[in-house]
């Protein structure tokens, strides 16, 4: 990602989301979950370097057989909350948040998620790109969560370079086309996690290949 990428037309990037969109029309998200409600449990229970969504489901699956509502993760209480979460990372500090979630959702919003951002940033350990996954996954709205993934190939791809991820999300946002938009976030993560990925990019394997703006992608055919 040390040299710079050519930014990608708006013709490029309709041809890059088609290609996408036609190798997996509804992506979704690997995490599992059956509810808004453990959807956000299982984000909050992944926020951090030492947890991905395998080690996540294998957590949060006999979680969710227990307590699969803000009631019921309040009931198990914070000691068994914290046996159940005990392989995540930080998972002291996951378990205290999830139950004054549960609280203020109990209190102030009728044990229902909300589907508004300033509501999800209110609650504890909720920030943007957790509000972000939350919108799009469990309500369809349109948004982007940058993670480590999208940040990379907004810049590497040249679909909307940016510093920081907010400056990623604002340029992507206002890129691709609004008719990608509802699945955007999971084909470029699923893009990042499996073709396009850190180290090593699998370029010769790459379906996008052609409008990507990657300057030195031939160097990993």
């Amino acid at each position: 990602m040390s040299t710079p990428a050519k930014l990608m037309k708006r013709e490029e990037i309709i041809q890059f989301f088609c290609i996408l969109q036609a190798a997996n029309p509804e992506p979704q998200t690997e995490l599992n979950y059956s509810s808004p409600f453990e959807l956000p449990v299982a984000l909050f229970t992944l926020m951090s370097a030492q947890a991905t969504d395998i080690s996540v489901n294998k957590a949060t699956g006999p979680l969710f057989a227990r307590a699969n509502t803000p009631q019921a993760l309040l009931d198990l209480g914070l000691e068994q909350l914290e046996d159940a979460l005990k392989t995540i990372g930080l998972f002291r500090s996951k378990a205290k948040n999830l139950l004054a979630t549960c609280r203020i959702l109990i209190e102030q919003h009728g044990g229902e998620v909300p589907a508004s951002r300033e509501a999800l940033e209110a609650l504890p350990g909720v920030g943007r790109k957790t509000a972000n996954v939350v919108l799009n996954v469990a309500f369809g709205q349109p948004t982007l969560a940058v993670d480590t993934h999208i940040f990379r190939l907004g810049n590497r791809c040249g679909l909307g370079p940016g510093k920081t991820p907010l400056e990623v999300e604002q340029k992507l946002l206002k890129r691709i086309p609004p008719e990608f938009m509802q699945h955007a976030h999971h084909w470029l993560i699923l893009h990042g996690r499996y073709i396009c990925q850190a180290r090593k990019p699998k370029c010769g394997e790459c379906a996008v290949y052609a409008p990507c703006g990657f300057k030195t992608k031939e160097d990993y055919l």
